[in-house]
């Protein structure tokens, strides 16, 4: 049954997404300044929105397992910030290419892209935390702690643009940048497939960590005799 939900809504997320990507070539005009590549942020933006909700969660999670201390926990935490690292990967990636189209240049140190790396490091170094400590209990324990401190950097990511002069343009969504209402409508719409997609990955995750935590019990049994 609950295979059968997650192959309705990747089933869903695909449609919409299709369906997005048509509008985007069809019915929205290129940017008056920037062109074709300005499409991009329909993408662009919304991995980063559903990255950050993906690291909120985490940090959520991990909360939750130091008051509780149920792996469950643990599990959910880990499977959010594998699929958030995924969606910065895109965020990084599609910010790249915009930015060698717009600026002339793959990469450079502003303030915005370089808390975003920062951030993304971060959370990949909760990884391979969780590869170092072998023992489920203390892995969960350090890698709730990891979680929570790692959050403290998003909020820098999201409000570096207004604290600081960067290269990168002023926030289209909030602040004093604006956006054509299509466009607008768009980019929260094409968040959706997104939330979707990273739904359906999150749950692989949490049954492949079930069946890991499943594995793991059963080691221990047999090292017992």
């Amino acid at each position: 049954m609950r295979q059968k939900i997650l192959i309705g809504i990747g089933l869903i997320a695909a449609g919409l997404l299709l369906r997005n990507i048509w509008l985007m070539l069809t019915n929205l005009p290129d940017e008056a300044f920037q062109g074709a590549i300005f499409r991009i942020i329909f993408f662009h933006v919304p991995a980063a929105f559903t990255a950050f909700l993906c690291f909120f969660a985490s940090l959520i999670s991990g909360i939750a397992y130091l008051r509780t201390q149920n792996l469950k926990w643990d599990a959910f935490s880990v499977s959010v910030t594998e699929v958030g690292l995924a969606f910065g990967a895109a965020n990084l990636i599609t910010g790249m290419i915009w930015a060698r189209i717009i600026w002339g240049i793959w990469w450079t140190w502003d303030w915005r892209l370089t808390s975003m790396l920062l951030c993304w490091l971060l959370y990949a170094g909760y990884l391979v935390l969780r590869r170092a400590v072998e023992e489920p209990t203390e892995r969960a324990r350090l890698s709730a702690v990891m979680s929570i401190l790692s959050f403290a950097v998003v909020p820098f990511v999201f409000f570096s643009i207004k604290w600081f002069r960067t290269q990168h343009p002023q926030p289209v969504l909030y602040g004093q940048g604006k956006m054509d209402t299509g466009y607008r409508a768009m980019l929260y719409g094409n968040w959706v497939p997104l939330l979707l997609f990273a739904i359906i990955l999150i749950a692989v995750r949490m049954e492949q960590e079930r069946r890991q935590r499943e594995l793991d019990a059963l080691r221990r049994e047999i090292h017992a005799f």
